[in-house]
């Protein structure tokens, strides 16, 4: 499996990039999975379904399945955050596993930057970015790929991960 993160700012566009790439890998008959690191309490249940209920009701886990799909949540009760490394672990094996978030993880990334943000870049305080996005100039000794050439990151990633 082939890990390929993505780091930016919150707004830097990401999740819009993100999910043009994908079907550009599928379309290579690649399986693609993703991890997306949520900096804030999120949910993925709502009032009123039964494993709503049930979590709340303080079950530790909720498997919800069906003929189309199914889903595992697990409410950590104040136990720490699993690490990255274990993480992955649970992610099922595929050819590519791509990473929204996680900024300091030891895994190849794209910064996706725009100057819009008001932020700072981050490469220059992380090793592991190997190229950056942006719909600007930016000086940078690193390989700059314009965020709008979805196509040429997509190459860009399959030459990087050598899964051309």
């Amino acid at each position: 499996m082939k890990v390929f993160g993505f780091a930016g700012w919150s707004g830097s566009g990401k999740t819009t990039l993100i999910e043009q790439l994908i079907p550009r890998f599928v379309q290579r008959a690649l399986r693609v999975s993703l991890i997306k690191h949520a900096h804030h309490t999120f949910d993925v249940d709502h009032p009123g379904k039964d494993s709503y209920r049930h979590r709340h009701a303080g079950a530790f886990e909720i498997l919800v399945t069906s003929s189309r799909r199914w889903v595992l949540m697990h409410e950590l009760r104040g136990a720490q955050e699993p690490s990255f490394e274990e993480q992955v672990k649970r992610v099922s094996p595929c050819d590519l596993l791509l990473v929204e978030g996680f900024k300091f993880a030891p895994i190849p990334k794209l910064e996706v930057w725009r100057a819009a943000t008001g932020e700072p870049l981050l490469h220059p305080n992380d090793p592991h970015i190997v190229a950056v996005a942006s719909d600007a100039k930016v000086e940078t000794k690193l390989p700059l790929l314009d965020l709008n050439d979805v196509d040429g990151i997509a190459q860009f990633i399959l030459k990087k991960l050598e899964l051309k």
